[in-house]
C-alpha cells in the first residue's frame, strides 16, 4: 500500500496563490509531483518568485499567471496559457476570495458585487471552463476553498458570508451534475487560519483570546489547509465527493462570537 499522496503528472490551477493558503497549496501539490499555474492579481514579483522556488526545488512545471477571476475575459486568457504551457487542467483550486467589513445597511451595492464577482461568480466561471476540459478526459477534480462563515454568521460580513454559503451549495450542484464525467468537486472550509493578510486581525484581538474560542486551542497554519487539498485532490480520496471538510479545530461549533468590526 502506497503511504504518500501522488499527483505526478497533474496539472493544477491554484486561484489567489502569490502567497498565503494559495501559495502554500501550489507548493504543497508540486512536492507532491504537480505541474501548477499560479494565478495572481496583482502580486506579481511574489507569484513570479513562487513559481521559480517550486520549479527548482520539485523539478516540475510552474508558471504565474496574471488574471482577475471576476472579469471573464481574464479567465478565458489564463485558461489558454494553462492549454499551451502545462497541456490541459486536471486539478482545479478555487481559492481566490476578498472580505472588507461593513455594515449591511451601510453597505454600497457595488461592495456587494465585488464581493460576490469574485468569490461566487468567479468560482463558477473557472468551474465552468475547468469542467468542460475535464469532460473531455473523464477526470478532474475541483476544490473550491470556502469558510467556516458559510455555516458561522458574522456582523459586518454579511457579503462575505453569503458569498461563502453560496459556494458551499455551488459545490455540492456540480458534484452532481459532474459525477458521471469522474470529476470530483468538494469544498475546504478553513477555520482560523493564520496568514499574512490576517495576522493584523490576529493580533488586535489576541492571540490568546482568538486560541481560547478554538476548541483545539491554537490557530491554524496553511499547511493544514495545503495538505488536506493534496490528499482531497488524490486518488487516495477517490470515492469523495459533493461533501464539505472544516479545517477549523472544531471552531464551527464553539459558542463564542466575536465582532470583527
Amino acid at each position: 500500500m502506497q503511504n504518500k499522496i501522488e499527483l505526478t503528472g497533474k496539472n493544477v490551477l491554484v486561484t489567489g496563490a502569490s502567497q498565503g493558503i494559495g501559495a502554500c497549496i501550489a507548493e504543497a501539490m508540486a512536492s507532491c509531483g504537480a505541474n501548477v499555474l499560479i494565478n495572481f492579481r496583482k502580486e506579481e514579483s511574489k507569484a513570479l518568485a513562487v513559481a521559480e522556488r517550486l520549479s527548482n526545488q520539485y523539478k516540475v512545471i510552474c508558471k504565474a499567471y496574471q488574471a482577475d477571476i471576476s472579469i471573464p475575459e481574464q479567465v478565458d486568457g489564463m485558461f489558454d496559457f494553462m492549454d499551451k504551457q502545462l497541456g490541459g487542467i486536471d486539478i482545479l483550486v478555487n481559492n481566490a476570495g476578498i472580505e472588507t467589513i461593513n455594515d449591511a445597511l451601510d453597505m454600497p451595492l457595488q461592495e456587494w458585487d465585488r464581493i460576490m464577482n469574485v468569490n461566487l461568480r468567479g468560482a463558477f466561471y473557472c468551474a465552468q471552463l475547468a469542467g468542460r476540459r475535464m469532460r473531455a478526459k473523464k477526470q478532474g477534480v475541483i476544490l473550491n476553498i470556502s469558510s467556516i462563515h458559510d455555516k458561522v454568521a458574522r456582523k459586518g460580513l454579511v457579503h462575505y458570508c453569503s458569498s461563502k454559503a453560496g459556494l458551499n451549495m455551488l459545490t455540492k450542484c456540480l458534484a452532481l451534475e459532474l459525477a458521471e464525467f469522474n470529476i470530483r468537486v468538494m469544498a475546504v472550509s478553513p477555520g482560523a487560519i493564520e496568514t499574512e493578510m490576517n495576522s493584523e486581525e490576529i493580533e488586535k484581538f489576541g492571540r490568546e483570546r482568538f486560541n481560547n474560542w478554538i476548541p483545539l486551542g491554537k490557530i491554524g497554519k496553511v499547511d493544514d489547509i495545503a495538505w488536506m487539498c493534496s490528499f482531497l485532490a488524490s486518488d487516495k480520496a477517490g470515492y469523495m465527493t459533493a461533501t464539505e471538510i472544516y479545517v477549523d479545530g472544531g471552531y464551527k461549533e464553539s459558542t463564542i462570537q466575536y465582532d470583527p468590526r
